[in-house]
C-alpha cells in the first residue's frame, strides 16, 4: 500500500452496535489498577476508589473510560497474564454493573485479556504494541468487531527506553501506521483509531517533533488519539513532578487539538473537557 493512498474519513465508531460520533473532540479518562504506574494518583486498586474515579469523571464529561492492569510506564515490572485478569476483570465488571452508560476502553496488550475484557462488558481494545507483543491481537480484533486504538511502540515497557533510533521519526511512525492499518483492513476490522506512542521508545525531543508534525497523519484519514497526560515530556522538561504537571498537560492538549487530536487521553477529565470546549468556540469563532 502506498503511503499517500487516502482512506475514507471515520467520523464514527460502532460500539455495541451504536454509532459514536468523533467530529468533535472527545475525552478518554485514566483509571490504572496498578501499584506502579508512574503518575501516583493515578492508581486505583480497591473496588470502592475504582468505581469513586469512575464516578467522578463520567461526571466530569469523560467519554470514555480506560482500564489498565498492567503499567507501561518506562522499566515497568512485567507482570503474568493470570495477574493482569485478576486485576482487571472484576473492575470492568464493576464499572459495567454500576455506570452501564459507561464506554469502556481497555488497555492491554494480550489478545486473551482484551478478549476476556470485551465479553466481561468492555468496548475498546487500546493496545500499546499495536500488535507487535501478541502474534493473535489482531486476529482477536477482527473476531471481536469491536474499535481498536492502534499505538506506535518499539520493544517493551522494559525495553523501550533503549529503542529510540529512527531513521526518520515522522515517516518512520508514518510507515508503521500504513503496514499495521493495511493488515488490520485485510482481516475485516473496521474501526481503528490512531495514537502516535508519545513517550514509548521516543525521547522527549523526539515527542516534541512528532506533536509538532501530528497533522502528517490526516492523509490516513484516521481518528487520532493523543495521550501526553501528565508524562516525562513535560515534568521533565519544567524541572516538576508529575503530580504538578497538569498545567502544561492541558497546554499540549490544546496544541494537540489544534494538529487534529480526536481524542485526548488524560488524568484529568475536568481540565480537558473544558480545553476542549475552548478549542470547539476558538475553531467556529
Amino acid at each position: 500500500m502506498h503511503k499517500d493512498t487516502f482512506f475514507q474519513k471515520k467520523h464514527t465508531l460502532n460500539i455495541a452496535g451504536k454509532l459514536f460520533n468523533l467530529s468533535s473532540p472527545k475525552v478518554m479518562g485514566i483509571i490504572n489498577i496498578t501499584p506502579d504506574s508512574f503518575f501516583e494518583d493515578s492508581r486505583k486498586q480497591s473496588s470502592e476508589a475504582i468505581l469513586h474515579q469512575a464516578e467522578i469523571m463520567l461526571n466530569e464529561g469523560a467519554d470514555f473510560l480506560d482500564v489498565g492492569a498492567y503499567s507501561s510506564r518506562p522499566g515497568a515490572t512485567d507482570i503474568s497474564l493470570k495477574e493482569e485478569l485478576h486485576r482487571l476483570l472484576p473492575a470492568v465488571e464493576a464499572i459495567g454493573k454500576n455506570f452501564p452508560e459507561a464506554v469502556l476502553s481497555i488497555d492491554t496488550f494480550r489478545a486473551k485479556v482484551a478478549e476476556a475484557a470485551i465479553k466481561a462488558g468492555a468496548h475498546i481494545i487500546n493496545d500499546i504494541s499495536g500488535g507487535s507483543l501478541d502474534e493473535d491481537m489482531f486476529a482477536t480484533v477482527a473476531r471481536l468487531q469491536v474499535p481498536y486504538i492502534l499505538m506506535h511502540m518499539k520493544g517493551s515497557p522494559q525495553t523501550m527506553i533503549q529503542q529510540t533510533h529512527y531513521t526518520d521519526l515522522v515517516e518512520d511512525v508514518f510507515d508503521y501506521f500504513v503496514d499495521k492499518y493495511f493488515k488490520l483492513k485485510q482481516l475485516g476490522v473496521k474501526d481503528v483509531i490512531i495514537d502516535p506512542g508519545f513517550g514509548f521508545a521516543k525521547t522527549a525531543e523526539q515527542s516534541y517533533t512528532l506533536m509538532n508534525h501530528l497533522d502528517r497523519f490526516d492523509v490516513l484519514q484516521l481518528p487520532i488519539l493523543v495521550g501526553v497526560s501528565r508524562k516525562k515530556m513535560i515534568y521533565g522538561l519544567l524541572g516538576i513532578k508529575p503530580e504538578d504537571a497538569l498545567n502544561g498537560t492541558t497546554a499540549l492538549n490544546m496544541i494537540a487539538l489544534t494538529k487534529g487530536a480526536n481524542i485526548l487521553r488524560v488524568h484529568d477529565v475536568k481540565q480537558a473537557v473544558e480545553a476542549v470546549k475552548i478549542f470547539e468556540a476558538f475553531k467556529s469563532a
